[in-house]
């Protein structure tokens, strides 16, 4: 395997965030989403990090980053964190929204870890335009294609009339980029309410919109015709029927709905709304539980797993948390190839560092530790130090970060203490730090250093240099919340003066403030509105006698500084103080 397709597919089944809302259907037969969510088990809370990048592995900034009532935005690295999310025991969905790219989203297995999640965004660029009232077909370089009616409808269910651009992609599976491209993971929920794990023969994704950006879909009570290109690598296994299955967005999982026809080298069948549909075959599941240590019984984080089955030739993948777990789901009763890769770095030729063969496995199972025999080579170490404030005690309220390649690790400080367990080629031994102290608004410089097996020791590092960006906000008593991540101001469509949001590994705290102005001013929430943890959404119709001062907007380059205080209604009618300053360098 190429090392760069080990690299882009590194998260597969157990990647992302649960975003819990009621039950669409309600149906007492059938598919039934309530009693479905019954084998995700209880209420919990993890934490999660990840990135968002395009099709070129570059990261999104500006990313809204959803998993339940929790929103974030991705910083200028792409990253985000969210800690104490609100998820199932056994799953978790997370979305990525950004205008101007399709909707990105990752479900998993959450861990008692950090759990690491990548997604990667498609950005929406029409293929052809149609007219609506019309019968057309639009087909991509592949041959897969799409027949419209011509009936169509926006997200309200008016009917539309006007022209339509049409965007498909066809996601195949020997993309290099399926784990980090697909929505969800490979988990459905049969047309008799069954769990199953999916065989992917091809994905599609339409989207449709309006002559004013807005989205639109198949008139409801209309159909259209899907045609998907069957895999050359799989077309002599193909079967002459296969189950058709969308993705349901809210839900984070994939529904059957319907059957495709083999014809030549192709599927066809019948949809009656897009997403993203899925030509799968599928089999029962059961959820796997690994930790990966050294040879000294540390647990190896950032490491990517790999579980190959029925001879596919990619695997399914995820990142090993802090505690060198991860977890996902697998096909039952079948004995599978466990790979561990490592993930930043290359020490041989296929970037596979461990292998064994595991199962089958009938029922949910967590593995004895998988030890990881290191080598002249691969090497493994605990990266520790102090982080202080400036005046030299411990920081409390502060993380550590470490890169390389473009990739990240968080560390939490406890007490001023920070520590990463990493793994590490013996040619290739640089990597870099800086550190956060959030409450006192101050961070080092990022700093450069080099591994050392099995401790290295970085001793003290400072945090000493003021952050010139931030927002912060207190609600009631409560400590002040400081935004020091992610911080993005804006004179966007309509005058939004900024909207910006926080990566911080203490309290991972986000705020979004918008309005209909740019000019300096005192205005209530019918022009400017804020939603944010502990918050939630102030608008004109919450009461709150919220006001906003805008005492300047400034050039590209320039400062957005804007204070707010006064009182919301919250949950249960209960009434809160509110008080912020903004202090953020305008982008654009």
């Amino acid at each position: 395997m190429k090392n760069s397709k080990i690299t882009a597919l590194l998260l597969l089944c157990v990647m992302a965030f649960f975003s819990c809302n009621p039950d669409d259907g309600g149906s007492t037969s059938g598919p039934d989403d309530n009693t479905f969510t019954q084998n995700f088990g209880a209420i919990t809370n993890r934490d999660f990090i990840g990135q968002v990048v395009d099709a070129d592995n570059q990261p999104i900034q500006g990313v809204t980053i959803k998993i339940g009532s929790s929103t974030t935005l991705t910083d200028v690295n792409g990253v985000f964190v969210i800690n104490n999310a609100s998820v199932y025991q056994k799953f978790a969905y997370i979305t990525a929204k950004k205008s101007g790219y399709i909707d990105g989203s990752r479900s998993l297995v959450p861990t008692t870890g950090k759990n690491n999640v990548k997604i990667m965004m498609i950005p929406f660029a029409a293929q052809a335009t149609i007219q609506s009232g019309e019968a057309s077909e639009v087909s991509i370089y592949s041959g897969t294609k799409v027949k419209f009616d011509g009936a169509f409808q926006d997200e309200n269910g008016a009917d539309y009339t006007g022209a339509v651009e049409v965007a498909m992609f066809h996601l195949t599976p020997t993309d290099g980029n399926i784990s980090q491209l697909m929505p969800g993971m490979l988990y459905a929920q049969t047309e008799n309410n069954q769990e199953a794990i999916l065989e992917t023969f091809g994905m599609i994704n339409v989207e449709l919109r309006g002559s004013g950006g807005q989205k639109l879909n198949i008139k409801s009570g209309h159909t259209a015709e899907i045609t998907l290109r069957i895999d050359d690598t799989q077309l002599a296994t193909a079967p002459n029927t296969i189950p058709l299955w969308h993705f349901d967005e809210v839900k984070g999982y994939w529904k059957q709905d319907g059957i495709a026809t083999k014809i030549g080298n192709k599927y066809v069948g019948e949809v009656s709304h897009f997403s993203w549909w899925n030509c799968d075959a599928f089999t029962e599941m059961v959820r796997l539980t690994v930790t990966i240590v050294d040879s000294n019984g540390n647990e190896i984080s950032n490491a990517g797993v790999g579980l190959i089955a029925n001879g596919n030739t990619w695997p399914v993948i995820g990142y090993t948390t802090g505690d060198g777990q991860v977890s996902g789901l697998i096909p039952a009763n079948q004995t599978l190839t466990l790979n561990v890769y490592s993930t930043y770095y290359t020490c041989n030729a296929d970037n596979i560092i461990y292998t064994t063969t595991i199962g089958p496995f009938s029922t949910d199972t967590v593995l004895p530790d998988v030890v990881v025999a290191l080598s002249s080579s691969t090497l493994s170490t605990t990266v520790e130090g102090n982080l202080l404030k400036c005046n030299g005690s411990n920081v409390t309220n502060g993380y550590v970060l470490l890169s390389r390649y473009g990739t990240y690790s968080f560390s939490p400080v406890t007490n001023g203490a920070f520590s990463f367990n990493e793994l590490y080629c013996n040619n290739d031994t640089e990597f870099k730090l800086k550190g956060v102290d959030v409450e006192n608004l101050q961070e080092t410089d990022s700093i450069s250093y080099n591994f050392v097996s099995p401790i290295t020791s970085v001793g003290n590092l400072q945090a000493c240099t003021a952050i010139d960006e931030f927002i912060s906000y207190q609600i009631d008593n409560d400590p002040t919340i400081f935004i020091l991540l992610g911080l993005n101001g804006s004179a966007n469509q309509g005058g939004i003066p900024a909207g910006m949001s926080v990566n911080g590994y203490s309290n991972n705290m986000g705020i979004y403030i918008w309005g209909n102005t740019a000019l300096p001013g005192t205005y209530t929430t019918d022009v400017f509105q804020i939603e944010g943890n502990g918050v939630g959404y102030i608008g004109p119709d919450t009461p709150n006698t919220i006001q906003f001062n805008l005492n300047q907007f400034g050039a590209i380059g320039e400062y957005i500084d804007m204070t707010f205080n006064g009182t919301f209604q919250g949950e249960n009618n209960v009434t809160h103080t509110l008080t912020g300053t903004v202090h953020v360098k305008r982008d654009n």
